[in-house]
């Protein structure tokens, strides 16, 4: 297994794979996955004389699972000593869910030396919870519900959390059960305390200035559907804070579109990439 061990001493987990030549793609994962959500993405990006990269955040898959620091700045960080300890310039970066977020902050506190362009996949930025400033949110409550469902019953909770992921309570859903056992083999491989701490990361963490930050192509790719992280308040307001960003969105689609919509993404992603 490859590793990295941060400043702070965490064991960070990490897939390189292709030609190490060549340009790199780094993903970053969602909540409560880990790499292992990129997988078609690292064989399919690899196959096109990419090389791909992959990390398992803190607490999350098989990096070590620590008790503090599970914050996005610290995420932020673990992936910039990633990309600083693999030598990596002219990146794609590309973030779903909390990931785009980690991306995002990635870009807001270390800048775009390194990178070359940015996607955003159903990410949480600016900002998830329902502020005076941020009317759009979801309140609290919903928070605080995701913590009560993982700290009570995890297990079942992420089994659960697959039916709006994936937009598999809508008429027409064709239901994956092996991609629903993927979501929860995923999300059980992480620590609980790491996981509830990642929620408050995810929700109550606001990236509008560090997407006015941002001065590489951004796509931002989202579904009209995503029952996790509503357009609205998401993906149509960092369109307008990205300077020259694309915005691209799947109508009907959910929240989890590298796997369900794997093609299309696919497709669209290496267009923006060779654009």
């Amino acid at each position: 297994m490859s590793t990295i061990t941060t400043k702070d001493g965490t064991e960070i987990f990490y897939k390189d794979q292709g030609p190490k030549d060549a340009q790199p793609i780094v993903f970053s994962h969602g909540w409560p996955l880990s790499s292992d959500a990129w997988e078609g993405q690292l064989v399919f990006f690899g196959k096109q004389g990419y090389r791909v990269i992959a990390h398992d955040r803190r607490s999350h898959g098989r990096s070590a699972q620590v008790w503090d620091n599970n914050n996005m700045d610290q995420y932020a960080d673990d992936l910039a000593e990633l990309i600083e300890k693999l030598d990596l310039k002219n990146v794609i970066l590309i973030g779903h869910s909390t990931g785009g977020g980690e991306v995002t902050r990635y870009l807001g506190r270390h800048g775009t030396a390194r990178i070359a362009k940015a996607v955003l996949v159903g990410a949480v930025p600016p900002l998830m919870l329902k502020t005076e400033a941020n009317p759009g949110g979801l309140p609290i409550d919903v928070f605080d519900g995701i913590r009560k469902g993982t700290y009570d019953n995890r297990s079942q909770f992420f089994k659960d959390l697959t039916i709006p992921f994936y937009g598999y309570n809508r008429d027409g859903a064709a239901v994956s059960e092996g991609v629903r056992e993927e979501f929860w083999r995923e999300g059980m491989m992480g620590g609980l305390k790491g996981q509830l701490d990642s929620i408050r990361a995810f929700s109550e963490s606001d990236f509008t200035e560090d997407l006015k930050k941002i001065d590489v192509p951004t796509l931002v790719l989202h579904g009209d559907d995503d029952q996790i992280v509503p357009i609205g308040a998401s993906a149509l307001m960092t369109a307008k804070l990205v300077k020259g960003s694309v915005l691209k969105i799947y109508e009907g689609s959910s929240h989890g579109l590298a796997q369900i919509e794997a093609d299309r993404f696919n497709a669209d992603v290496l267009e923006f990439i060779k654009g």
